[in-house]
């Protein structure tokens, strides 16, 4: 076999293969044995019919049809191999020349990984968010611990702001109403916005008894985005009861014995949240500073499938699971279609770049995954998607998904190596030093790694194709 390679663009490339016809006789005897496994001819025992019977019989041409599409893939494979490409996805194959007995050639059009010099990036320079909590951030905190444990009495007055109320809904859409559109016995707190827009304004002044109707668009349900008149009766009051911010209540809410400590450990919390918030905006940072210092060529059916594959999931996952449709979604974020297919394209060309440019930096700082490295990341996988570890780690090896995470991990390990060498100052003009504290140095691999997925992973099936 004689192979060439043309290069059509920095992404793509033109195998011309040539195939002496002595190098088909396997597939040959493998095409005329699987024909006589499927045909039966009179005076012949079925699987020995000769090979001149099939060709009278059944032509020539479905014999070396069936040879050449069993011999393709080998002979293709072996001309990637030996011109050492990176392939990506599927070849476009064009069969140029077939004569019995004689030759096969073939080309081959597929798009390939992209040569990437990787520059020196230690001169990356990102500012990030100062780690600072305020006191009243420390208020705030332990304000929302005290709501967590308010008490609530029943009353016999109009309902007002913070009360809780329990509450009957009946929604009608067009005047009939829903199946799923009544609900009794629903407890309420005035002010949270967390169900119906109209409905604080609704109940607010009745007492338990009192009946008001509105209208308002729902958000779930067999009529999602519709506006429907919703009736609500309020059939209880109550009044909530914070606690006093004491010892007693330290005691109550914590492992605490004084307000004192519970506000030494909320300001402790507040500033583990905001070191992994900064943490995570210098990887962020550091990557984009990254990705503008590479020149990343993108192949455009590579690009094309990607943007595809997230508008799909959008569309058939996220929104159809909220009861919304495309249209809507996009009204909803005040944006044009044309503007959503421009954000998409934008997303879907970064991480395409991403994986190309971190998988680069895998192979020239020669970083490898251990599995106890693969098994932190599957834990956090498991989480994040409200899975248990164990049924995670079955999905992932029953979807042959084992080596998208491994490639994950590297990708972060290698971002977590370009963040350790770029210059991270605070808003304040302080230097970060991420590797200050084991925890922190940690912190940053994790969230690499999560950053490295998140860019990068919807492309990661369409590159290992």
């Amino acid at each position: 076999m004689k192979s060439a390679v043309e290069t059509l663009n920095p992404t793509r490339v033109r195998l011309t293969v040539e195939v002496p016809f002595e190098e088909l006789k396997d597939s040959l005897d493998a095409a005329y044995k699987k024909i006589n496994q499927q045909v039966t001819v009179k005076g012949f025992r079925k699987g020995k019919i000769p090979a001149r019977v099939i060709d009278q019989r059944f032509g020539r041409g479905a014999v070396l049809e069936e040879a050449v599409n069993d011999a393709l893939p080998k002979f293709y494979t072996e001309a990637v191999n030996e011109a050492e490409l990176n392939v990506l996805g599927q070849p476009e194959v064009d069969i140029t020349e077939l004569k019995d007995n004689e030759t096969l050639n073939f080309t081959a059009e597929v798009d390939i990984r992209p040569a990437i010099e990787i520059p020196d990036y230690s001169g990356i320079e990102v500012e990030v968010d100062a780690v600072e909590v305020s006191d009243e951030d420390v208020e705030k905190a332990v304000e929302e611990l005290r709501e967590r444990f308010a008490s609530t009495s029943p009353v016999e007055r109009a309902a007002e702001d913070g009360d809780v109320v329990t509450i009957d809904l009946e929604a009608k859409v067009e005047g009939e109403v829903l199946e799923d559109g009544v609900a009794s016995g629903v407890s309420y707190t005035i002010g949270s916005g967390e169900l119906l827009e109209g409905i604080d304004e609704a109940v607010k002044g009745l007492e338990a008894g009192g009946e008001a109707t509105f209208t308002s668009e729902l958000k779930g349900g067999s009529a999602a985005g519709k506006e429907s008149e919703v009736t609500v009766k309020v059939t209880q009051v109550a009044a909530r009861e914070l606690p006093a911010l004491d010892d007693d209540f330290a005691q109550l809410a914590s492992e605490f014995d004084t307000l004192d400590e519970v506000k030494a450990d909320s300001r402790k919390r507040l500033e583990n949240m905001k070191q992994y918030d900064q943490a995570t905006q210098a990887q962020e940072r550091v990557l984009e500073k990254l990705l503008e210092l590479v020149e990343v060529p993108v192949p455009e059916k590579l690009l094309a499938d990607e943007i595809e594959t997230r508008k799909h999931n959008l569309v058939n996952h996220q929104l159809g699971q909220m009861g919304l449709d495309l249209e809507k979604y996009l009204e909803i974020q005040g944006k044009t279609e044309e503007e959503f297919d421009a954000e998409t394209k934008e997303q879907a060309e970064k991480g395409i770049k991403t994986q190309f440019v971190l998988d680069e930096l895998v192979n020239k700082e020669k970083l490898n995954v251990n599995q106890e490295e693969l098994t932190e990341h599957l834990m956090r996988r498991a989480q994040s998607s409200g899975m248990s570890p164990d049924q995670f780690a079955q999905a992932v090896v029953e979807g042959g998904q084992v080596p998208m995470l491994v490639g994950e991990v590297a990708r972060g390990k290698a971002l977590a190596v370009v963040v350790e060498a770029a210059t991270v100052k605070d808003t304040n003009g302080e230097i970060v030093d991420l590797d200050d504290e084991d925890e922190t140095a940690e912190t940053v691999e994790a969230s690499s790694e999560d950053a490295a997925a998140e860019s990068a992973d919807a492309a990661e099936e369409k590159t290992e194709a």
